[in-house]
């Protein structure tokens, strides 16, 4: 072997002690790949018994899976084409969405709809090659065939080609992205429970229906929150768009306003600190520019969604903007967000919502004194703040994962 070729089959990354070239060979040769089956559905005696039956839909973003929906028995193990699958299998769905793996943790079997590999002892390690599942789902797709759905077989897995350091390696690296694939669980996990704590104080903090007083509030605030429209306490206007939108003349990247979008609001999730598109002085004579944050509604797509510029911007027709507003604005900003799923209500059903400035302006509210208003903005911009860093230390795993994975492997 030359030394180009030598170092074709080594990793830009590797653990020190490690110098030898991986090898090629084909996943069959360091692996069992095992297809599944169904028991009659027809006869109970196959059904609800002890070993774990799975099917495709079961494969999501769980690493390892213990515990199936459906159960077989023994009698229906015996009466279809599945197998007992051994701990530290890797469940690969080989249709209706190739390539979704996970790990068992429990021995159990799988419904047709899977091609299994089992690693060989010695040859193979279970998190290495589950850490290579975007290279199996890829062959898989690439190879799969089919009329009606596509498919890939368990022959046409075995022939994948690989490039395979030791088992002693590879055990290193599935042991490295075990521990980071734990912390990027470890922040999701912190960042949903974040996002469901804020959604129930979301209920708790703001008056049900017609109540004038919420469930849970500050101490030292007690009068009843009072009744009026959304009209009342602002301007409401709508923004403007420049006809037509292609026109290159309303945009200039050298300008200093931005020009908001829908795709905007929901990359920064209402946020909005940056804009890519920037609008002309031609443009900014055709719509709405504001030159300090405000709170927005969209109105169009993300239907509901509020939104508070922190930059200069030019607002288009499918938000309005709430002027000279007499209420604190991070309050109304979460009003807004808790308030979101009802205006449902003025769409037909499997329809998209319509809203326009009269809907919103008539739309009643209780709103409690200016103080309480604050108190209650800021606890939610805290919450907010922590949401934020969560996803960005989520988000900063993913992508050290994400190039990992490209010089960790060959």
């Amino acid at each position: 072997m030359t030394i180009n070729e030598n170092a074709m089959k080594t990793p830009k990354i590797r653990f020190a002690g490690f110098t030898d070239a991986w090898e090629q060979c084909e996943l069959g040769n360091v692996a069992d790949i095992v297809g599944g089956g169904t028991p009659s559905t027809s006869n109970p005696e196959y059904w609800n018994g002890e070993i774990d039956w799975y099917s495709p839909v079961e494969i999501g973003e769980q690493i390892y899976v213990s515990g199936s929906q459906k159960k077989i028995s023994e009698l229906g193990l015996q009466k279809s084409s599945a197998k007992i699958l051994p701990v530290g299998t890797v469940l690969f769905t080989s249709r209706a969405g190739i390539g979704n793996t996970a790990i068992l943790a429990k021995e159990g079997c799988t419904n047709q709809g899977f091609q299994s590999i089992i690693p060989h002892e010695n040859e193979l390690d279970s998190y290495f090659i589950y850490s290579r599942t975007h290279e199996l789902k890829r062959y898989g797709e690439v190879t799969g065939a089919g009329s009606t759905f596509v498919e890939v077989s368990g022959k046409q897995m075995a022939k994948m080609p690989i490039l395979l350091p030791k088992v002693e390696e590879q055990r290193k690296i599935g042991g490295f992205f075990k521990e980071l694939d734990h912390l990027i669980t470890l922040h999701q996990r912190k960042l949903d429970l974040l996002k469901t704590y804020k959604k129930g104080m979301l209920q708790k903090m703001f008056p049900k229906g017609d109540e004038n007083i919420p469930e849970v509030r500050f101490s030292g605030f007690t009068d009843a929150w009072e009744q009026c429209r959304l009209g009342d306490l602002a301007n409401i206007v709508r923004g403007a768009s420049p006809r037509p939108i292609q026109d290159p003349k309303w945009f200039d990247n050298d300008s200093d306003v931005g020009w908001l979008r829908i795709a905007d609001v929901t990359e920064q999730d209402g946020r909005i600190r940056y804009l890519e598109q920037k609008i002309s002085k031609l443009g900014q004579e055709k719509t709405r520019v504001l030159t300090e944050p405000h709170l927005l509604l969209s109105i169009a797509a993300t239907v509901g969604k509020p939104v508070v510029n922190y930059i200069k911007t030019g607002v288009h027709d499918g938000f309005l903007i709430f002027l000279n507003p007499k209420f604190d604005r991070e309050f109304m900003f979460q009003w807004l967000e808790m308030f979101r799923p009802l205006w449902q209500r003025y769409g037909q059903p499997g329809s998209q919502v319509n809203l326009n400035s009269d809907l919103v302006k008539n739309q009643e509210i209780f709103l409690p004194s200016k103080e309480e208003q604050e108190k209650i903005g800021d606890f939610f911009t805290q919450i907010d703040h922590l949401i934020t860093l969560h996803q960005r230390e989520l988000d900063k795993a993913k992508e050290l994962k994400k190039a990992l994975l490209q010089k960790m492997f060959v």
